[in-house]
C-alpha cells in the first residue's frame, strides 16, 4: 500500500528509500544438529533451551530436544544498503552492540541483507577502527563481517535470522526478482548462504524475502507472481543445502482483494499453505506499522484499539490460533510520538502473549529496529548509537524471553563458565526526563567482578516523596522513600563487565539524584 521513508540517512550512510511495511509433522535427526563446542555432552547441550537447531510442530518451534522456544529479537540493519554492512559501526564496536542487544534481553537478531553482498569485490564502508574499534573487522568481505558478527552472537547465545531484504541495494521490490536480479540468482544466493552456515546453529533460518506486494499474489497459480510458489521452490533449494533451517515466508499485499501492509497479509494461507519437501520447517511471518508508518483504516475505527486483535486475526493471528504453524512479527515499530501509535503498541505486545503468562506458546517477534536511523521508526537506540530508548524498549520488556544456549564457536573460557572469584557490581542513576509533575529515570547496572553474576539487587533513598509510578526491565518494592529494584527474569545473568539497564517514571518531578547500591550474586 503506501510507504514512506523508513530507513533514513545514517550519519556516514547512504540515504536508504523503503517502500512501506504493510511445519508440519517430523523433525531432523537430533543428533546430527547439537554440535556446540562450549557444552561438554550432547545430553547437556540437549537439555539447555535453544540448542541445536529448531524445528516447528503446529504453532510452536520446538530446540533440537524438542523444548519449545521463543524468538523475541531485534532488527538490525545495514547489509541491505551500499554500506554493505550493519549500521552503526561508524559509532561503536560490533562487539559492544551485540553485547548491548544481549543485556536488554533480545535473544535474536534478524540481518537484512542485499544480494549485492554476495557479488565478487563487494567492499563494506562506514566503519570506524580508530581506538581498536571492530579490529578484527579490517579487510573483510560484507560476508566475511557477517561471518564475525554470527560467530560472536553465537557466544552469547543470541541467535540469527537472515533476511534476503532487498535484490540490490538500490531499493526493496514488490516481486522477489527483478530484470537484473532473476530468481536464478535469488536462489543461488540464498542457497550459498545455506551452504556457508551449515553447521553453525546460530543461524536458524532465512526470512526468504522482504515485504512482497502487488503484484505479488498468494495462491493465483502465476508462477512470475504468486509468492507463495515461489516460496516453496526456494525454500526447498534453501533445505537442499541444509535441511535443518526454519524457513521465514512473510505474505503479500492483497488477497481476495483485501489489502493490508506489504508482507503482512498471509490471508491466502488458510487454503494455499506453503509446501516445503522437509516437514516441520516453515515458520510465517507478518509486518505491522503505525501511523508514523502510514495511516491504515483502523486506526480510525471509533473502537480502536479494541479492534485491533480482530484485524490481526484476520490477517496473520489465525495461523496461529487455528495451530497451523508458528507466527513471527519480523517487523513492527513505531516513533511512540502519538497517542494512537502508543496505544497501538501496548494492543501488539498484548497480543503477542506475555511471556510470563504463555511462555513460549506465544507469537515470536523482532523489532524494527535496533538503529536509530530508521526514519518513520526510529530505534530501541538513540541517535548517538549507544543511549537506549528505554520506553521504547519497555513496551517490549513483557514478551521479551529467555536467552539462549552458547552455539558453535563459543569460547569454552568465557565469563559466563563458572571461574572464581566474588561477585559484585555497581549501579549509576540518571535522570532523563523531569517536568516538575513527574520524571523518568534509569539506572545501569554493570557487573564489576570478575565472575558472571546470576542476580542484582539495587537499593537507593530519595530524599523527598518521589514514588515509582511504573517500572520497565525490573521489579521494586517501595518502603517511604527507599526503593528496592531486583532484575527482571531476562537480565539478571551478566558476564564479567556485562551491563543491564531498566527504567522507570517517577512522581513528583525534582529529586535530584540519589546513591544507589548494588547487591549480586
Amino acid at each position: 500500500m503506501f510507504r514512506s521513508l523508513r530507513r533514513a540517512l545514517g550519519a556516514a550512510a547512504a540515504a536508504l528509500l523503503l517502500p512501506l511495511a504493510g511445519v508440519q509433522a517430523a523433525h531432523a535427526d537430533t543428533a546430527a544438529v547439537v554440535k556446540s563446542a562450549a557444552v561438554k555432552s550432547a545430553a547437556a547441550e540437549a537439555a539447555a533451551p535453544g540448542a541445536g537447531y529448531w524445528h516447528t510442530s503446529g504453532r510452536q518451534i520446538l530446540d533440537a530436544a524438542g523444548q519449545p522456544v521463543r524468538i523475541a529479537g531485534i532488527n538490525w540493519f545495514g547489509f541491505e544498503t551500499s554500506n554493505n554492512v550493519v549500521h552503526g559501526l561508524w559509532a561503536r564496536d560490533y562487539k559492544s552492540m551485540l553485547d548491548q542487544m544481549k543485556s536488554l534481553g533480545y535473544n535474536a537478531i534478524r540481518l537484512p541483507y542485499s544480494d549485492d553482498i554476495l557479488k565478487s569485490g563487494a567492499t563494506a564502508n562506514s566503519i570506524d577502527f580508530s581506538g581498536g574499534k571492530n579490529a578484527d573487522l579490517q579487510g573483510l568481505t560484507p560476508l566475511q563481517i557477517m561471518d564475525k558478527l554470527v560467530a560472536y552472537a553465537g557466544q552469547g547465545g543470541l541467535k540469527v535470522i537472515l533476511d534476503r531484504h532487498r535484490p540490490d541495494a538500490a531499493g526493496q521490490s514488490a516481486l522477489w526478482y527483478t530484470s537484473a536480479v532473476p530468481e536464478t540468482t535469488w536462489i543461488t544466493n540464498l542457497k550459498s548462504l545455506a551452504t556457508r552456515y551449515k553447521g553453525n546453529p546460530t543461524v536458524i533460518g532465512i526470512d526468504l524475502h522482504n515485504e512482497p506486494h502487488d503484484p505479488a499474489c498468494w495462491g493465483c497459480g502465476d508462477t512470475t507472481r504468486d509468492w507463495r510458489l515461489a516460496a516453496q521452490r526456494a525454500g526447498n533449494a534453501v533445505l537442499s543445502a541444509n535441511p535443518e533451517l526454519l524457513i521465514f515466508v512473510e505474505g503479500v499485499q492483497t488477497v481476495d482483494g483485501v489489502s493490508g501492509w506489504w508482507g503482512g497479509n498471509l490471508m491466502g494461507v488458510a487454503q494455499y499453505p506453503v509446501q516445503l519437501d522437509v516437514p516441520n520447517r516453515v515458520v510465517y511471518s507478518a509486518h505491522d506499522y503505525a501511523t508514523s508508518v502510514a495511516q491504515q483504516s483502523w486506526f480510525s475505527d471509533p473502537t480502536f484499539p479494541a479492534n485491533m486483535p480482530g484485524v490481526w486475526d484476520k490477517y496473520w493471528g489465525y495461523i496461529f490460533k487455528q495451530n497451523i504453524a508458528p507466527v513471527w512479527v519480523g517487523e513492527f515499530g513505531t516513533t511512540l510520538q502519538s497517542t494512537v501509535d502508543q496505544k497501538w503498541l501496548a494492543a501488539l505486545v498484548n497480543y503477542l502473549r506475555p511471556t510470563g503468562t504463555y511462555g513460549a506458546d506465544s507469537i515470536s517477534w523482532t523489532f524494527w529496529s535496533w538503529n536509530p536511523n530508521s526514519g518513520d521508526t526510529g530505534g530501541v537506540l538513540k541517535d548517538d548509537w549507544t543511549t537506549v530508548d528505554t520506553v521504547k524498549d519497555g513496551y517490549l520488556a513483557s514478551v521479551k524471553a529467555p536467552g539462549f544456549a552458547p552455539g558453535d564457536g563459543s569460547d569454552p573460557g568465557d565469563p559466563g563458565d563458572p571461574g572464581g572469584g566474588t561477585p559484585a557490581c555497581t549501579a549509576a542513576y540518571t535522570v532523563t526526563n523531569d517536568w516538575g509533575g513527574g520524571f523518568n529515570a534509569e539506572v545501569k547496572v554493570t557487573n564489576s567482578g570478575t565472575t558472571a553474576l546470576k542476580s542484582w539487587k539495587t537499593t537507593w533513598t530519595w530524599p523527598g516523596t518521589q514514588k515509582i509510578t511504573n517500572i520497565w526491565n525490573a521489579s521494586h518494592t517501595q518502603s517511604g522513600p527507599t526503593v528496592t529494584a531486583t532484575n527482571a527474569a531476562h537480565n539478571g545473568t551478566l558476564a564479567a563487565g556485562g551491563s543491564a539497564t531498566f527504567g522507570f517514571g517517577g512522581a513528583p518531578g525534582g529529586g535530584g539524584v540519589p546513591v544507589v547500591s548494588c547487591a549480586a550474586t
